[in-house]
Formats: structure tokens, C-alpha cells, sequence
């Protein structure tokens, strides 16, 4: 996994408490700026690219709130920190700010505390449903990659901590990158990572500065057998001349390297590509090879997020027609990897 070492670090005041000090004192190279609140930077000339290799911003969450998923879990946990090193062209986090480095957050305990508060609302016993049969699901990682976050300090091993004693809940995250200190972290079955796959001739198009296809496949049966609870999430994905076979291939080489105990859990979710103008616009300074790909505008048709956000996808009777490829395809290959969900 690629090394984040920042050489400048923004900090809100009330973020200095022992963690977010810990944090200072590892990049003691680092320039360091106070600034008023975390999601008010100074102007920052450097592209976006460059912003996320070298900002570092500790901030302490004050919204705790738990918002509904449903998908990927039932409940988005509060963040526990947001944006990410990567630079994927498609990434929904980036889109709403011009740039987006990392913020983390300093105050875990607090942002646990919602949690627990939050999940002894919910009716108990839970009805079982897809995000899991016994226990509330929380995603920690929606709005940041946790393998990168556990980089920065002990706030991931604090919240595995937390939710493997929970009695009503567990914690879920999707990555793309293959952090081994994960595997010290003993989840004892409470915390579900998400492998983010996709054809590796793809990913190293679109999926900036992520650790290989072939790592995370490599990463999964060790995860299984460090206590995880291993799935995989086929996002995003995107149609071009050929698609099908290079998901043959994946799911052929998915098949191999997968061991059977591994396999009589493993589930997956499937999205296809959603895209923004902002992100399109970006990607044709910075990574317009990636573009050709995302924005096919005689394909896709635009649609208003439940956030407010214009976005664009496939035309709905194409992507009709694109999902049950994929499902059909799943089927012939790997039919033991049941889909959760598909959109």
C-alpha cells in the first residue's frame, strides 16, 4: 500500500485532543495551520491530485448523526473521517468539493457514542434483511477508505474494538487498498470488509492510485482467516466494448484464488457507474484517458440524487438489460457469490 505522508496539516483547535496530538507529532517534517473549521480551507493552488498527497486535515465531527442506508448496510455510522489518497475519477466524495484531501476526525469516542445511542433505538431482535440476519449494520467508511484512515491513528482499531463487543451491532466498510495491520485488529466476525473489484485493464485507468486488483484478490482469504467477515463489491461498473469478457476473466480468477470456506460467505453488491459533470469536467484536465470511458453521453441520461446533485448514468432500459448480463454471467461463474443487491 502507498505511503500518505503530508507536508502540511490544517487542525481545527478543538481536534487537538491526544489522538488528534499523536497525529501532529508523526509528520514532524509537516507545516502546520490552524484554521477555523475543517471544511473551511485557505485557498490551495496545487491540483487535486497533489492536494491529496500532500493535505492532512484534523477536524472533530460535530453532526453525529446516523443517516438510513439499507444497501450496504442499515445505517451510515458518522464519519470517521472523509475524502481519501486515492483520486478515483468517478468517486461520489469528490464531487462536491473542489478539492478533497483528508479530514480526519479526532473525536472516536464521540462518534461511537451516536452509534451505541443510536442502535439501542432500533427494535430488538432486528428482522433479519440483506445487510445481515442478527446484527444492525453500520458502514463506518462511506465517506473515506478505512485501510488509508488506519494509517493515520488508532480511530479504526477503536471503532473494530467497539462494535466486536457490541451485542446489537457490526461494522461494515468497502476499500481499495490492502492495509496488513488490519489483520491485527481481531474483528471476531463483527466487521465486514467489502473488496472493491473491477477488470484490472480498468482499474488502473479510473482508479487512481489504489492498491492492484490482483492485491486485493491476494487479500482476501487472509482477512477471512484474521476474524473479518470478507465480501466483495463489483463497483463501479462501467460498459465499453468487451466488458462481459473482462468480467469473465475477473470472476474466473476470483473463482481461483478463493478459498472454499471464504466462498460459503462471501456475498457482493453490484452498482453500475453513476457520473457527474463537476467530476467530468476535472477528469478532462487530469485524467481524460479515464473519461472516455465514464462520460458516454449517447448512453446515459441524467438523474437527480436524493442529495440534490444532477448526476448521469446509464439510460434505464440499456442498464436493464446490462444488469441482467451481469447477473447471467455471475450465475455461469461464480454462482456461490450471491448478489446482495444490483442497480
Amino acid at each position: 500500500m502507498r505511503t500518505f505522508d503530508p507536508n502540511t496539516i490544517f487542525y481545527t483547535p478543538d481536534a487537538l485532543n491526544e489522538r488528534g496530538l499523536k497525529v501532529l507529532l508523526a509528520y514532524p517534517e509537516a507545516s502546520r495551520e490552524e484554521i477555523a473549521q475543517h471544511n473551511r480551507l485557505p485557498e490551495l493552488e496545487a491540483n487535486h491530485y497533489k492536494v491529496k498527497s500532500d493535505v492532512l486535515v484534523l477536524g472533530r465531527l460535530k453532526t453525529l448523526t446516523c443517516r438510513e442506508s439499507g444497501r450496504s448496510s442499515d445505517f451510515v455510522s458518522p464519519s470517521l473521517a472523509n475524502g481519501c489518497f486515492g483520486a478515483c475519477a468517478y468517486c461520489y466524495v469528490d464531487r462536491n468539493k473542489r478539492v478533497n484531501p483528508i479530514t480526519l476526525f479526532t473525536n472516536t469516542e464521540e462518534i461511537l457514542g451516536a452509534v451505541d445511542k443510536h442502535v439501542y433505538k432500533q427494535v430488538w431482535p432486528k428482522m433479519p434483511n440483506q445487510t445481515h440476519g442478527l446484527y444492525y449494520t453500520y458502514d463506518i467508511g462511506c465517506n473515506s477508505d478505512i485501510s488509508i484512515d488506519a494509517t493515520l491513528s488508532d480511530s479504526v482499531q477503536t471503532a473494530v474494538a467497539f462494535f466486536r463487543n457490541h451485542p446489537r451491532a457490526m461494522a461494515t466498510f468497502a476499500t481499495k487498498f490492502v492495509n496488513p495491520d488490519l489483520l491485527t485488529y481481531d474483528p471476531q466476525g463483527k466487521t465486514r470488509i467489502r473488496f472493491s473489484l473491477m477488470p484490472a485493464r480498468v482499474s488502473k485507468l479510473v482508479d487512481v492510485r489504489t492498491d492492484s486488483i490482483e492485491a486485493r484478490l491476494a487479500a482476501i482469504n487472509d482477512f477471512y482467516q484474521a476474524g473479518y467477515e470478507v465480501h466483495v463489491n463489483f463497483a463501479p461498473v462501467i460498459l465499453y466494448e468487451g466488458w462481459l469478457d473482462d468480467y469473465r476473466e475477473l470472476f474466473e480468477r476470483l473463482n481461483e484464488v478463493v478459498h472454499p470456506d471464504v466462498k460459503a460467505q462471501m456475498q457482493s453488491e453490484v452498482i453500475f457507474l453513476t457520473h457527474h459533470y463537476g467530476m467530468h469536467q476535472m477528469n478532462l484536465e487530469l485524467n481524460p484517458k479515464a473519461e472516455q470511458l465514464l462520460w458516454t453521453p449517447d448512453q446515459q441520461e441524467y438523474k437527480r440524487s436524493q442529495w440534490g446533485g444532477l448526476n448521469i448514468r446509464y439510460q434505464h432500459q440499456l442498464k436493464a438489460q446490462l444488469i441482467e448480463d451481469f447477473k447471467q454471467l455471475q450465475q455461469e461463474v461464480i454462482p456461490w457469490c450471491t448478489i446482495r443487491y444490483i442497480f
